[in-house]
């Protein structure tokens, strides 16, 4: 009897441990738009720009200044918030990046995806001991907030294409 439990057992963390292993592939990061076969991009030149057309490009969309569909690619804005209440020693900050976006149809003009807005943040602990430390901390805690939402930004992309 022990024998069948532990062979039943064994069996779904085996299962379990298979699916968890493909989650990114069941969620289906950078597979194709599959309506959205090229997109035009509007707004800013910026480095989130530049992020979302190299992101959709690898997704199989083509960026084309005629396409049928525009992204409308708001300027980015980066805000941030104390979390401590103290003035020295390390203080917590709480850094969002905003960044409104839009889908048109360009033969009609009308919105696929109407005055949307991306909000992600992320937690952060500077040190006034430390004030290049403080710099690079910040640059790349902006590089992660970009990347993420650029991943939000496909997400909701791949959503309008279904």
């Amino acid at each position: 009897m022990q024998r069948r439990t532990l062979l039943q057992l064994g069996l779904a963390a085996g299962a379990s441990l298979a699916l968890a292993g493909c989650g990114f592939r069941l969620r289906g990061l950078d597979q194709p738009l599959v309506a959205i076969d090229a997109l035009a991009l509007a707004g800013e030149e910026s480095e989130l720009a530049r992020q979302v057309a190299r992101r959709l490009e690898r997704a199989g969309t083509r960026i084309d200044d005629q396409a049928a569909q525009v992204l409308n690619l708001g300027v980015e804005s980066f805000r941030e918030r104390r979390l401590s209440v103290l003035d020295s020693g390390p203080r917590e900050l709480e850094m969002t990046l905003t960044v409104p976006f839009s889908v048109q149809r360009r033969a009609d003009g009308a919105y696929l995806l109407d005055q949307q807005q991306l909000e992600v943040s992320e937690r952060l602990t500077v040190n006034d001991d430390e004030l290049l430390a403080q710099d690079e901390l910040r640059d790349a805690t902006r590089e992660r907030l970009r990347d993420e939402a650029v991943r939000q930004l496909m997400d909701r992309l791949r959503a309008l294409g279904e």
